[in-house]
């Protein structure tokens, strides 16, 4: 009883981190028009790791890691974070946003051969055709309402967005051994900080060379430009990291990436009922093939929730 309580709690927190990515592409909106990407990454990332690090030092949340548990999760954090993050960022900036839909879309495809071949994840016939309907749900969305989604002429820009979606599949994968070592708050501490370092360095080394250092402060005095930035520290950084790290440890990451391919759909429901968008026929097809997707893949067969036992004791032989 006690494990299918966790089950379902980790469901819940699949599906809340799902809502916080579908809501959060109305705030990258109202930040993009203030700041540069690299900018707007080095800001969400330092608020989060200002809002993290608050509580840890006032002792209201313990964080017990070594010098050696933070190597161990380093590939982790440079999975994401690190690496996916610049990707994508870069990627769309030669490539449409349907382009970077589409392929973000594949990610549950890259999770389910990663987590087979690595943490020896198995499905059934059933969970595989769910998981490709719920994806091809996603893709049509996105053929549907620009017609022509892989126009773009950028091979390289696609190319990096192939490849951050490689990347955030890696870092589900991961984080399956990962979350039966650590709770969720020390794997969330320890990418933050890492992702703040790096980020932040970054952006202050480039304004140095350019000579452009105050445009990394002037969006900090626009209220709306700190309203959207708490959304996406906060929420969607580091709300989203734990989530997805409590989650990971009681369902597979197959399931898990899945279940974000209901952020299209939720984000389709901002538009439309926040931004006044209209609603087509294709948003409502495209719905229902990826709500079956998701709900064969999740409950198309029953397997043990436990990651391998192989997988998990090889990271605790670093000793």
């Amino acid at each position: 009883m006690h494990s299918r309580s966790k089950t379902g709690a980790a469901y819940l927190a699949a599906l809340s981190y799902a809502a916080i990515l579908g809501f959060s592409f109305l705030f990258v909106k109202l930040t993009v028009t203030e700041a540069s990407p690299l900018d707007v990454i080095a800001h969400r990332f330092a608020l989060s790791f200002i809002a993290l690090t608050v509580p840890v030092v006032l002792g209201w949340i313990k964080i017990n890691i070594t010098r050696r548990d933070i190597l161990r999760i380093l590939p982790l954090a440079l999975l994401s974070p690190l690496v996916y993050f610049p990707l994508q960022a870069f990627g769309l900036m030669s490539t449409s946003s349907s382009e970077g839909g589409i392929i973000q879309a594949t990610v549950p495809i890259f999770t389910l051969l990663l987590a087979s071949y690595f943490i020896k994840e198995r499905t059934t016939v059933v969970q595989k055709l769910s998981l490709l309907l719920s994806v091809a749900g996603v893709i049509f969305i996105f053929v549907m309402k620009s017609g022509a989604p892989m126009a773009s002429n950028s091979f390289g820009g696609i190319l990096l967005l192939v490849l951050s979606a490689v990347c955030l599949s890696g870092y589900n994968v991961l984080a399956r051994p990962l979350t039966q070592k650590y709770s969720p708050m020390e794997l969330t501490y320890v990418t933050s900080i890492l992702g703040c370092i790096v980020f932040n360095l970054v952006a202050l080394g480039y304004h140095a060379i350019d000579g452009s250092m105050s445009a990394y402060t002037a969006p900090l005095v626009k209220p709306d430009y700190w309203m959207a930035l708490a959304y996406l520290g906060i929420l969607s950084t580091l709300v989203t990291s734990l989530l997805s790290s409590f989650a990971l440890k009681w369902i597979e990451a197959s399931k898990m990436s899945v279940i974000g391919n209901l952020s299209t759909l939720i984000s389709m429901m901002a538009g439309a009922y926040i931004l006044k968008e209209q609603l087509a026929y294709y948003h409502i097809i495209g719905a229902v093939i990826i709500i079956i997707g998701v709900l064969g893949t999740n409950f198309g067969g029953r397997r043990s929730l436990e990651p391998r036992k192989a997988s998990a004791a090889k990271l605790q032989k670093v000793d």
